[in-house]
């Protein structure tokens, strides 16, 4: 897979130094937290290993991306205005059929870690109703586990199974304050979402949250107020992610260029001011970032049922991991043709790409 080296852009060392930093903001922001700071200065050392395997199969032009995205389930109990994956089908209220199993899942990590890869990041539907693949997650101790939540389902066995295992770092999905958030997420969710923060850190446990960023609350989530209050709960992770309409019937929400660059501004103001939180936005400025870093540049993403896509975003696969490895998914010829045909680096208005130009993405599908 190009490394984009024609363009002077060189998408390993610009992932290895994402992943670096987010590393050492994790161990700066775990500082006072000894069993916490403990794991995260070992999993540090794990991350510098994988990123050395990394970089001895891009010698040997192969790419690798540090991070994964598993949608480890299509079953969710909340209807968010909006949901992404409700709109692409993948998140439905039918019984769970043809996913991958435990064994699966498990396969997967297994070459994950194997290949070099550093973080898996767990979503579904609602991944905490995976107990089994959450377990599973907590015996990869090389990989840290970031588990995008709604939050409803932790109960004391995950409280104990996050205490026992620290590479699973819970995010609570979390739109503002409680007004903000019962407005997309259900009436009585924000006070759960409080509830559990409130658990977390009174037991010392990390956990992060993740903002589903409009232009309606955009001020809302990035004000000190809001920021302050996360502070109080020990949050130690704050992820910004851009609303894409995947309907199309809802595009004023969307953000565009100077809202972006406003985001970027004050998370840089952010990471000084608050040292003991990890700040990341997704998808970013592309544009300044040498494009998209789906489809395996960066990252990719597994469904439920074992298809490789793109991202979450673009839910369009070739290849399924119960017929193949990730090495051979990551090479798929879908993502082969985003890479070399340089979708991923195109024009567009900011955001998301592929799904900017999604029509585009399936007819390479078709090809």
């Amino acid at each position: 897979m190009e490394n984009n080296t024609d363009t002077g852009f060189d998408i390993q060392a610009y992932m290895t130094k994402g992943v670096e930093r987010v590393v050492q903001d994790a161990v700066r922001a775990t500082f006072r937290n000894p069993r916490e700071s403990a794991f995260m200065l070992k999993f540090a050392a794990a991350s510098k290993k994988a990123s050395k395997k990394r970089r001895v199969s891009e010698m040997a032009g192969e790419h690798i991306p540090p991070f994964l995205i598993a949608s480890i389930t299509s079953e969710c109990n909340l209807h968010c205005a909006g949901c992404y994956s409700r709109c692409n089908e993948a998140t439905t209220d039918d019984e769970p059929v043809d996913q991958l199993t435990t064994d699966e899942w498990a396969d997967v990590f297994d070459e994950a870690e194997e290949i070099g890869v550093s973080f898996i990041l767990l979503a579904g539907g609602e991944p905490l109703l995976r107990r089994d693949v959450i377990d599973i997650a907590g015996k990869k101790p090389n990989i840290l586990f970031p588990i995008f939540t709604n939050g409803t389902y932790i109960d004391d066995e995950y409280f104990s199974l996050f205490d026992k295992c620290r590479n699973l770092v819970p995010v609570l999905s979390i739109e503002g304050k409680k007004t903000t958030t019962d407005e997309r997420r259900g009436d009585g969710i924000y006070d759960i979402l409080i509830k559990n923060m409130n658990i977390f850190s009174k037991n010392n446990l990390i956990f992060g949250v993740s903002v589903t960023v409009t232009t309606e609350n955009l001020r809302e989530v990035t004000s000190d107020s809001f920021l302050e209050e996360l502070v109080t709960k020990n949050c130690k992770a704050v992820i910004f992610v851009e609303f894409v309409p995947t309907t199309g019937d809802s595009p004023e929400l969307a953000i565009g260029d100077a809202e972006r660059d406003y985001i970027k501004s004050r998370i840089s103001t952010l990471r000084e001011t608050h040292t003991e939180m990890v700040f990341v936005s997704f998808p970013g400025d592309e544009k300044s970032s040498g494009g998209c870093v789906a489809a395996g540049r960066g990252f990719f993403h597994i469904n439920s049922h074992g298809g490789a896509e793109p991202c979450p975003f673009s839910p369009y696969s070739d290849v399924n991991v119960k017929d193949t490895s990730l090495r051979e998914a990551i090479r798929s010829p879908l993502f082969k043709a985003l890479n070399e045909g340089g979708v991923l680096k195109d024009d567009h208005k900011g955001g998301c790409v592929l799904f900017e130009k999604r029509d585009q993405v399936e007819a390479l599908l078709q090809m």
